[in-house]
């Protein structure tokens, strides 16, 4: 059975019979399109492609073509709010922590002594490879996130995490002795065999990689 229910229009009411057969076959055709928002505004699930234009649009100032795909989705995710929060810890962390690093801020008053006023150390942590290229774009991310009167120290360390393994072998070593039969009056002649078994023991030490 066709729906008779009247389709909304922005045609004027002296549109012609062609006016409104268009009108309806186009609007026929765009109920058929899935929607793309709200996905294609969110930084995790909009397609790659789409991420420089999400970007821009949330006014990232730095970005790498060549950056890893979770970087971009992460560095558009994290854009509005460390806009919002210019000039405070939370937007330094967050400048970092778009490239993938662990940061961590301390400000000039939590050290002892206290450093100079309006100063901040950012140490960040990376397990990913580094380089001279992510290092300039770390400044200028900070750069954006701080404000005009604060002064940065920031330091770069690798780490990596694990868990420790000790494992052990050991073998168990037997000593068999075999007698040759003697029986009281009774004598024998023949070839003699001799047999032996020997069981190895082997120690192994592992100690722990080097730095």
């Amino acid at each position: 059975m066709t729906d008779q229910t009247p389709r909304p229009t922005l045609l004027p009411a002296n549109s012609s019979a062609l006016e409104r057969a268009l009108d309806i076959g186009f609007g026929t055709l765009l109920d058929r399109i899935v929607p793309p928002f709200p996905e294609l505004m969110n930084p995790s699930e909009t397609p790659v492609a789409f991420l420089p234009y999400l970007a821009a649009d949330r006014g990232v100032a730095e970005w790498s073509t060549d950056a890893p795909e979770a970087e971009k989705r992460l560095t558009v995710e994290l854009a509005w709010p460390t806009a919002r929060q210019a000039g405070t810890r939370k937007a330094l962390e967050n400048a970092a922590k778009g490239l993938q690093l662990r940061p961590e801020v301390r400000a000039w008053y939590e050290t002892t002594p206290p450093g100079e006023p309006y100063s901040f150390s950012v140490r960040a942590f990376t397990e990913q490879p580094y380089s001279e290229a992510i290092d300039a774009r770390l400044d200028r991310r900070l750069a954006d996130a701080k404000s005009e009167r604060d002064v940065l120290s920031v330091s770069v360390g690798l780490s990596a995490f694990g868990s420790h393994v000790i494992g052990a072998a050991t073998f168990c070593g037997e000593l068999t002795t075999v007698y040759p039969v003697f029986l009281e009056g009774l004598e024998t002649s023949g070839e003699a065999f001799m047999a032996a078994a020997l069981y190895t023991v082997e120690t192994s030490t592992i100690y722990p990689q080097g730095a």
